[in-house]
């Protein structure tokens, strides 16, 4: 997903939009650039790879001007080169993007048959030559900009700054999620509040169909009718997320090391370790009132996801069916109303874990989340968030998983519905709490299994796993189940597995 920023400043502004860009990192991207406004003179600086490169480029051929715009690109339309980065420039206007123009093939070659020439092969270069259309056609900025819009199909973040015009930046939202924040004198853009926290810890966030006039004394946002709108300016804990890599040679190695810091600090939301007990109310939903979770995730968050279904249907005895989630909304899941649809994401903005999202409001399902960054779109638009960003932190590595939150929620869900269960299910939760504390991440299953009474491990090596030391007798049919699929019969905590038939006959008898 790419990165954007924009300030309109009183200081030179190109060193600061690097280093708002490099806040953003954690989003991924392939390429990046910046270009500023020098006494009305647009100029701009591109490169390849790492933001390092862009740096560099700017040691050697600074950009002057207190008035400009930053982006990291991750390619979709045209390959990751100089010549596709953002931003792009007409002679009028330099424009930077997020997302996808869907028909940028049709408003291409009518910009071609105007007589316009493109010098590249993204759909960003269409909404530049379209504005530019508009000021060429006589228009004001802010009225080329209105008149724009419209003609665009697909998901975007748009920020644009006009030749000649020193204290302008005009911003568009229409899916992909924009805040501005509020200075003294300045005015700030930027993708989420990660980018602004050195700059700015007020700020407001664009719904979709907004599009917002900056200048250096204030903003004026106008809704998708045009009709000038409040958004409510709320005090971001942003400042929370100035991260460094310390010691570390990068960013993965520094979170691999920070992991059961992170363990112990989430965990402590939800369990009291002095008791071995599991806090009463901890998780903001009545799992005792749910009868099955859907959740959905992508890439490293889904896989966390699965080890998030293994804590609820272990633990809270609850069943899971977890989706990546651009699949999600295409195969019609049957839900009902006392399902509870969860959505994990480490920035909170995934597009297509986003629009699952928004799927399952639609059908008036609740709704809950576990996100890193509280002022993410996700988190504003739900009625539950799980996990607890102040304890779990910045993320800046792409692949830092979401492990930490996800077993917190297991945790969660068992405390939610322990007081639906009998005292034999209830005794459970004590002991959950021990084997999770006493655990890592990495070899909590092989700690918890040597932690049952009656558990004896393989002597041979070509001995089949059995059931050890049990308490109730099974059907012959359940036992043979059990032993096929490879499940285990323990003393203290029943059939550890997702056969539900052989559980239910354990209890029975």
């Amino acid at each position: 997903m790419c990165g954007i920023v924009g300030i309109i400043g009183r200081e030179q502004v190109a060193p600061l939009l690097v280093d708002a860009l490099k806040r953003l990192e954690y989003r991924g991207y392939d390429s990046a650039g910046v270009a500023t406004l020098d006494f009305g003179v647009l100029d701009r600086r591109r490169a390849e790879g790492k933001l390092g490169n862009l740096d560099k480029l700017l040691k050697e051929n600074p950009l002057g001007g207190t008035i400009g715009l930053g982006h990291t690109r991750w390619a979709t339309h045209g390959a990751p080169t100089v010549r596709n980065a953002h931003p792009h420039t007409t002679p009028r206007l330099a424009v930077i993007h997020n997302g996808i123009i869907e028909n940028f093939a049709e408003l291409r070659a009518m910009l071609e048959k105007d007589g316009y020439v493109f010098e590249t092969e993204t759909d960003t270069e269409t909404v530049a030559h379209l504005v530019t259309r508009a000021l060429d056609r006589g228009l004001a900025p802010v009225e080329a900009v209105r008149q724009t819009l419209p003609q665009l199909r697909g998901a975007f973040a748009i920020a644009i700054m006009f030749k000649g015009e020193d204290n302008l930046l005009i911003a568009a939202r229409n899916g992909p999620p924009l805040a501005v924040g509020y200075g003294e004198g300045e005015m700030y853009l930027g993708s989420d509040a990660i980018a602004l926290a050195p700059f700015t810890d007020h700020l407001s966030y664009l719904e979709d169909g907004d599009w917002a006039v900056l200048t250096r004394s204030g903003v004026i946002i106008y809704d998708e009718s045009g009709e000038i709108v409040d958004r409510p300016v709320q005090k971001s804990a942003g400042t929370a997320f100035l991260v460094s890599k310390g010691n570390h040679r990068h960013f993965m190695e520094k979170e691999i090391h920070e992991q059961p810091e992170v363990i112990s600090h989430t965990l402590a939301n939800y369990l009291d370790f002095s008791k071995g007990m599991i806090r009463a109310g901890a998780a903001p939903v009545d799992f005792a009132k749910v009868d099955r979770i859907a959740a959905s995730a992508c890439g490293t968050a889904y896989y966390a996801g699965l080890v998030g279904k293994y804590w609820f249907e272990h633990i809270a005895r609850l069943p899971v069916d977890i989706d990546v989630a651009s699949e999600f909304r295409y195969r019609e899941m049957p839900l009902s109303k006392n399902s509870l649809a969860l959505f994990v994401s480490q920035s909170g903005e995934t597009a297509d874990t986003l629009a699952s999202l928004r799927y399952c409001k639609q059908q008036g399902l609740n709704i809950g989340t576990i996100v890193n960054v509280k002022e993410s779109t996700m988190a504003r638009e739900i009625q539950h968030r799980i996990s607890n960003p102040r304890r779990s932190g910045s993320r800046r590595c792409l692949d830092q998983g979401f492990h930490l939150p996800i077993i917190g929620s297991g945790i969660a869900g068992c405390s939610g519905r322990q007081n639906a269960r009998n005292d034999q299910r209830r005794r459970r939760a004590p002991a959950c709490a021990r084997t999770i504390r006493n655990s890592t991440l990495c070899n909590a299953g092989v700690e918890a299994r040597r932690s049952d009474r009656g558990y004896q491990p393989r002597t041979q090596p070509g001995q089949t796993r059995a059931l050890f030391g049990a308490r109730h007798e099974l059907s012959a049919r359940a036992r043979g189940r059990a032993q096929t699929q490879g499940n285990f019969l323990y003393s203290r905590r029943g059939l550890c597995g997702r056969r539900v038939e052989a559980w239910t006959n354990c209890i029975d008898r």
